[in-house]
C-alpha cells in the first residue's frame, strides 16, 4: 500500500521514524512518502519536505509566516493528490494537519491521526474537525483515551507511549566521555533549548548565564541539525560543547538538565535526570496563550502526574537569578530525591509493549 505521513516537528520525526520501520516490517510492499526530518529519512521513503522548513512557534510567529504556511498547504494537497495514498497518517502538528485532514476527507482519503492534538490543553473546539474527518485516532497518554471517551464520546486507541520503546532500546556509548573529550571528573549539566530556531534564540542565552556560577560542572548543549549552526555561536565562544545526535547518551550521563517544555521534559524523566522546565515566547504569543490555554502546567511530567514535580519557569520568571536558585536545589538535596521518586511512576504509567508495531498494524489492517 501507499502511505503519506506528515510530521512537522522533531518529536514527530522521532515517532514517525519508528512507525515507518514497523510499517515496512509488516507491509513489505509499502511505498512511503512523507514530510519529516533526518530520522524519518534514515528509516526510508521519499522526503517531500524537511521539518526545518515547517517549524513555527507561537501565535505571532505563525501569523508572520502565514504566506509560507499557505503555500505549504496548497503544495501538500497537490502532492497527496498526485501520490494518491491508501493511508494518510498525521503525526501531531495539528494546526497544519487538521486543515489537510478536512480536505483529504472530502477527497475520499483515509485519515489516521497519531499523537492526537492536545485539545485537553487548548483549542477544544478542534474536536468537531477530529470527529468529522479522522478515521482512527491514536493517543499516547492513558488519560487522553478517557478524555475523548467521556467528554466527547469518541473512540481512540492507546498502545502506550512510543518514547518508552525508544529509550528501552537505547544502548549507551561506554566511551561517551572519551569520544567527546569530556573529563570524567566533571559532572554534566545538559542544556536542551529546543528544536526550533525561535525557541533556541529565546532560551539559550539565558541558559548560558549559568555557566559562570558552576565552574566545577561541564555544561553541554544537545544540539539539533535542522537549524543554522550559527545559532550556537555564543555557546562556542563560551567553550560550551554542542553535541549532535547524542541526546540520549548525554542525558544518561547527566547530573541535571535545563529544558525547553515539550518532549525533552519527558525524556529527562525517563532517563531519571532532575530538570527545570522553561518556556519563553514573544509577548503577544504569551498573552494569547495565557488566555486560551486551560491547563495548570506546561511540563509533560507535571501534566501526567497531575501535580507540580518539576519547576516551571515561564516568560518573566525565566531569569538568571531564578535559574540559579532552582538549579542549586535539584543538583543536591531533598527536592532532587523527591523528583527522582516521582519519575518511576511515569514509566509504569506509559509503558506497554510494541507500541509502534501495534499502531502500524492497526493502520494497515483497518
Amino acid at each position: 500500500m501507499k502511505y503519506y505521513i506528515i510530521a512537522g516537528e522533531a518529536s514527530g520525526d522521532l515517532y514517525g521514524s519508528r512507525l515507518i520501520d514497523e510499517i515496512k516490517s509488516i507491509d513489505k510492499e509499502a511505498n512511503i512518502r512523507f514530510w519529516g526530518g533526518d530520522k524519518m529519512i534514515l528509516s526510508g521513503g521519499f522526503n517531500v519536505k524537511h521539518i526545518k522548513e515547517l517549524a513555527f512557534m507561537g501565535f505571532y510567529e505563525v501569523l508572520k509566516n502565514i504566506l509560507t504556511i499557505r503555500k505549504n498547504i496548497n503544495f501538500c494537497k497537490k502532492d497527496i493528490s498526485d501520490f494518491d495514498p491508501d493511508r494518510i497518517i498525521y503525526i501531531d502538528y495539528p494546526g497544519f494537519n487538521l486543515l489537510i485532514s478536512k480536505w483529504a476527507k472530502k477527497k475520499g482519503f483515509k485519515n489516521y491521526y497519531y499523537i492526537s492534538p492536545q485539545i485537553w490543553a487548548w483549542k477544544e473546539n478542534r474536536i468537531k474537525t477530529i470527529k468529522d474527518n479522522i478515521d482512527k485516532l491514536y493517543v499516547i497518554f492513558p488519560f487522553e483515551r478517557e478524555y475523548y471517551k467521556v467528554r466527547h464520546n469518541m473512540k481512540s486507541e492507546y498502545y502506550g507511549h512510543p518514547l518508552i520503546e525508544q529509550i528501552d532500546n537505547f544502548e549507551t556509548n561506554l566511551e561517551f566521555h572519551k569520544d567527546n573529550n569530556i573529563s570524567n571528573e566533571r559532572e554534566i549539566i545538559t542544556l536542551l533549548p529546543g528544536s526550533r530556531s525561535q525557541e533556541i534564540n529565546s532560551m539559550l542565552p539565558i541558559f548560558l548565564t549559568l555557566k559562570k556560577h558552576f565552574p566545577k560542572y561541564e555544561f553541554i548543549i544537545a544540539g539539533v541539525k535542522n537549524v543554522d549552526k550559527s545559532i550556537y555561536k555564543k555557546a562556542l565562544e563560551m567553550n560550551v560543547k554542542i553535541l549532535y545526535d547524542q541526546t540520549y547518551n548525554l542525558l544518561y550521563n547527566s547530573k541535571a538538565a535545563i529544558v525547553t517544555s515539550g518532549t525533552a521534559s519527558l525524556e529527562c524523566a525517563l532517563f531519571k535526570v532532575p530538570q527545570i522546565v522553561c518556556y519563553k515566547t514573544s509577548f503577544i504569543s504569551y498573552l494569547i496563550g495565557k488566555t486560551f490555554i486551560k491547563i495548570n502546567f506546561i511540563s509533560l511530567v507535571n501534566i501526567i502526574l497531575k501535580q507540580k514535580v518539576v519547576q516551571e519557569l515561564i516568560q518573566n520568571q525565566l531569569t538568571e537569578d531564578r535559574l540559579l536558585k532552582e538549579l542549586n536545589v535539584i543538583i543536591e538535596g531533598k527536592k532532587r530525591s523527591i523528583m527522582l521518586d516521582h519519575y518511576s511512576k511515569i514509566y509504569s504509567m506509559l509503558s506497554l509493549n510494541n507500541t509502534s508495531h501495534n499502531i502500524a498494524n492497526s493502520i494497515i489492517k483497518s
